[in-house]
């Protein structure tokens, strides 16, 4: 087939496009900067920009949608119109070419509305009530893209990988790690919550999955994990070790840093700083309390699992970190 993947430049992304590459598809990939993976046909493009998503679909007979603006912080506006106004940019051009197959990339977030999350399935996205601006946003966007299903030949699913993570990482590991390295990584609530991670060539994997079993899916949201809920402390603490740095000691009661994530927000609000605010009520929410999520649908539907443990994982990045050490 011939499959454009947007978002390639980023990490999942361009794991996703490498196994469809290397099992024989003829990959496109679209995004602002080239992903520049050896095999992959580059198209350079914004999701506003509608002849530029045009050009993208064109000839194309299924598309992964990963690009987002992803964050903990900023303006909604901004995240609204690449995640919400981008995806229906995308859909309008995929009628525009006859529709097609869709698997759009989502995120639990979506469904999350500040409490634990225990052993569910994946539940309603809900715009209204997601925690910021980014799962809002990815909520609107999921519900546009699955009213999309079964009209205008369109079939859509929809993967919602939690907490992905691997080498080369910038968004959770390295920030966690630079954090952990400096002595500013705490642990909240002792870091007792459990949580569910994905590795990044699993979190691959389910999404290739589910364009394979689209005629059988669509319609249909998967929240996808390794399905090995860790501690929060134990899981900071594998990509610690792995980086080689020593594991967070500091702990600090969960309810505080959710108010002081509060008024960091505030103040970034009126005056941001060149990176994201250290703490959101947000992040503090996600550091102390459980989600991890009942995998046996997504496996059975998808005809997928796991391939990589998480401590096979671990063993993978303290390799990476080996060959790239922390300054």
């Amino acid at each position: 087939m011939k499959i454009l993947v947007t978002g390639a430049s980023g990490m999942l992304g361009g794991t996703v496009a490498t196994v469809l590459r290397d099992r024989g598809e003829d990959v496109r990939a679209f995004q602002r900067r080239p992903a520049a993976i050896p095999g992959v046909t580059d198209v350079q493009g914004s999701l506003t920009e509608p002849d530029d998503v045009r050009r993208a679909v064109e000839g194309v007979d299924a598309v992964v949608h990963l690009a987002a603006k992803v964050g903990i912080s900023g303006s909604e506006d901004e995240f609204r119109a690449i995640n919400v106004g981008g995806t229906r940019t995308l859909l309008d051009a995929m009628r525009a070419a006859g529709g097609g197959r869709l698997v759009n990339v989502s995120s639990p977030s979506v469904a999350h509305l500040g409490s634990s999350i225990v052993g569910l399935d994946a539940t309603p996205a809900d715009p209204e009530r997601a925690r910021g601006p980014y799962a809002r946003t990815k909520a609107a966007a999921e519900l546009a893209a699955m009213d999309a299903d079964g009209r205008d030949g369109m079939l859509v699913t929809s993967i919602r990988p939690h907490v992905v993570w691997g080498p080369g990482d910038t968004q959770l590991v390295e920030r966690i790690v630079d954090r952990a390295a400096a002595g500013r990584m705490p642990l909240l609530d002792q870091g007792l919550a459990l949580i569910d991670t994905t590795y990044m060539d699993n979190a691959a994997e389910a999404i290739v999955a589910a364009l394979d079993r689209i005629e059988v899916v669509h319609g249909e949201s998967f929240v996808v994990s390794n399905g090995e809920p860790r501690t929060v402390r134990d899981f900071i603490g594998g990509l610690c070790d792995a980086a080689g740095v020593a594991r967070p000691r500091l702990c600090v009661p969960g309810s505080v840093v959710r108010r002081a994530g509060r008024l960091i927000e505030r103040v970034w609000e009126i005056r941001p700083g060149h990176d994201e605010p250290p703490m959101t009520e947000f992040l503090a929410e996600q550091l102390s309390t459980a989600h991890w999520f009942d995998q046996r649908r997504t496996r059975e539907r998808l005809q997928w699992t796991p391939r990589i443990s998480l401590d096979e994982g671990f063993a993978e990045l303290a390799r990476y970190f080996a060959a790239h050490p922390i300054r």
